[in-house]
């Protein structure tokens, strides 16, 4: 079985611009999933900010132009709340949805569980994590990567994770286009580098040393390809998706989604998993 997950942030619900004017841009949105050529498995979306007004309008409407089913929204304090959409003919029912300790975190979460014909069920997370303060997304990345281990091995955690990837290896941000405030959560403090500009990359590495693998890195130290690294946000590739180890193997495909542009002012992407290359000799159980 392949599985295809579309990651986009849509930018306050694809419905209002940075000052709160209306500003529809879900048509745009609808567009850049489209293009990937066929229906997608799983989209995650993060940003999804009223979508639950009006009879959760916004929500019922991707759900009709996706021809997907959509997981409850979760919780979240910011209003901003991450959205999981599912396609019920490939991943089948959800067999659990898990948002203990959503008010954790800034914008919320939940854990959706399928039976997709692995020895354990696959849990998937949409995240987005604190943007404001590094040590506060570290707690929210290890507290997202235990939960999407809650079900056993195979966990699926994708979003804005607003943080710059795990290696060293990897490009550096563009130092030129990043905001004063964004430089301050995602470089280390001056007095921690000499005054250089240094990527902090503990956000991520706390995902890696929680057992998960960089998508698209993965597949970057597996072909070379430079564009896999492309940046998703203005100034580094902030929105990831992050599989469990037993699912490294699987990730067969990246690509980029950026256009039409306009849409957000994130990138998104899509990746595609192989499942017949996952891990299955070590099928443990969350203890």
């Amino acid at each position: 079985m392949r599985l295809s997950v579309v990651v986009q942030n849509i930018k306050l619900g694809a419905l209002r611009d940075a000052w709160g004017n209306p500003d529809d841009r879900w048509p745009l949105i609808f567009q850049r999933i489209e293009s990937i050529g066929e229906p997608p498995d799983l989209v995650l979306f993060q940003e999804a900010s009223d979508w639950e007004k009006y009879g959760h309008r916004q929500l019922a409407a991707a759900m009709h132009d996706l021809d997907m089913d959509a997981m409850p929204i979760p919780p979240s304090s910011s209003g901003l709340p991450p959205v999981i959409l599912y396609r019920r003919e490939t991943v089948g029912r959800w067999q659990n949805w898990n948002t203990d300790f959503a008010q954790e975190t800034l914008h919320g979460f939940g854990v959706a569980v399928f039976d997709i014909g692995l020895p354990q069920p696959l849990a998937v997370i949409s995240a987005h994590l604190n943007p404001f303060s590094p040590d506060k997304a570290r707690a929210e990345a290890k507290l997202l990567a235990t939960r999407a281990s809650r079900y056993g091995p195979y966990g699926i955690v994708g979003g804005d994770i607003n943080y710059p990837p795990a290696s060293v290896e990897h490009p550096d941000p563009d130092y030129a286009a990043m905001r004063p405030y964004n430089r301050s959560a995602r470089t280390r403090l001056p007095s921690e580098s000499d005054g250089a500009l240094v990527p902090d990359r503990r956000v991520t590495e706390t995902l890696s040393y929680s057992g998960f693998v960089d998508a698209a890195w993965r597949l970057y130290e597996t072909t070379g390809d430079k564009s896999l690294l492309r940046r998703t946000g203005s100034d580094d590739r902030i929105d990831q998706l992050w599989v469990s180890e037993p699912l490294a193997d699987t990730v067969v495909e990246y690509r980029l989604l950026d256009i039409p542009e306009g849409a957000s002012d994130h990138a998104g992407f899509m990746v595609r998993l192989d499942l017949s290359k996952a891990a299955t000799n070590d099928p443990w159980e969350y203890r």
